[in-house]
């Protein structure tokens, strides 16, 4: 008999690759998600388009005990959603409901494996000041200083997570992402992240444009590409590590320094222009001690692989949007799901 799982979140980015991954593994996938996957067609055996904030929603998708549960879904965005402050009170209602809904329903099913993708946001901002020297070492996130209320409310649900580990004998895992990118990413319309914005504006511009970078470039980051994402991420979840890890790249570069890679694939030379805007801390990367020690795993693959997949997939969009009267493919549901299993719930 397949092995069960539910992915909530399964119409963004990561939970979209990981349908893939865990149907190629031999699950039965239950996806759900307030809308498809925006990119490509959902392989999920079963796509429910339901609103996790409401707690009957969870029940109904939560109708059975799952093997695996991916809890993926959130407010979130890049720079340009999280850091500007206008989508602060969204974002932690937002969040907290759905994570507070899940894991109830989790716990009504005796479900006992669950995954959570908390964020790097977590960090205590003072931390990573030093855009050369971030210290982002799992327990240094107490004292609690995250650089805004997205990483606070990520915080407050890791500890929510980990109480139900001890409260009611759950087997919670908890991961904290670093930077996630790869194709099928929002490549465009303010929630994308560095690599995807870049991208984007790079292969809209004819050689010798300019673009527009926020801050002075100097920033620092590190970038994990999807595939190995999910790599870390099925590890962990089915490990028997308590404790919050990350799951990141620490190969770090500056904004400067990616905004040179991605040119170096475009073949392209362009003017460079540092204007302001939200940013977020002035460093940060993912140290990979311990989840190396906990369960032997690193990333491996080099950002400037990532980004050879990565760039020619948001050039082949910012070429069809530009098309006569052409769009961004925005995927449905598979026919076969769309008339057998895919269904709505307070949609």
């Amino acid at each position: 008999m397949a092995r069960t799982a539910l992915i909530c979140g399964a119409g963004g980015f990561i939970g979209s690759h990981l349908v893939k991954r865990l149907k190629r593994e031999g699950f039965w996938v239950r996806g759900v998600d307030l809308k498809f996957p925006e990119f490509s067609e959902t392989e999920a055996d079963d796509f429910v388009i339901a609103d996790l904030r409401d707690q009957k929603n969870c029940s109904a998708v939560i109708d059975r005990r799952f093997d695996e549960v991916y809890q993926l879904a959130a407010d979130m965005g890049g720079a340009g959603y999280i850091f500007t402050g206008e989508h602060d009170a969204a974002i932690m209602h937002n969040s907290a409901s759905i994570n507070l809904n899940v894991l109830e329903g989790c716990k009504n099913r005796a479900i006992k494996h669950v995954f959570y993708s908390s964020s790097a946001c977590i960090y205590p901002a003072h931390n990573q000041t030093d855009p050369n020297d971030p210290f982002t070492r799992e327990d240094s996130a107490y004292p609690a200083n995250p650089d805004s209320d997205y990483g606070w409310e990520k915080l407050f649900s890791e500890r929510l997570y980990l109480s139900y580990n001890r409260n009611y004998g759950m087997q919670c895992r908890v991961a904290r992402y670093h930077n996630i990118f790869g194709p099928e990413g929002t490549w465009t319309g303010g929630r994308e992240k560095a690599p995807a914005a870049i991208c984007r504006k790079i292969a809209a511009a004819a050689d010798g444009d300019a673009i527009e970078v926020w801050g002075d470039g100097l920033q620092t980051r590190s970038f994990l590409y999807i595939d190995e994402c999910i790599d870390g991420t099925l590890r962990l979840a089915r490990s028997t590590v308590n404790v919050p890890v990350n799951i990141g790249s620490d190969e770090m570069v500056s904004i400067n320094e990616l905004v040179s890679m991605v040119m170096a694939l475009a073949g392209k030379q362009l003017e460079v222009r540092h204007i302001p805007g939200p940013m977020g801390v002035r460093g940060r990367t993912s140290h990979n001690e311990l989840i190396a020690k906990l369960l032997g795993w690193r990333p491996s693959a080099p950002l400037m692989q990532g980004l050879q997949e990565t760039y020619p997939w948001i050039e082949s969009q910012v070429m069809r949007s530009r098309g006569s009267n052409a769009r961004p493919y925005v995927g449905t549901a598979p026919r076969a799901v769309a008339q057998s299993h895919g269904h709505q719930i307070g949609a």
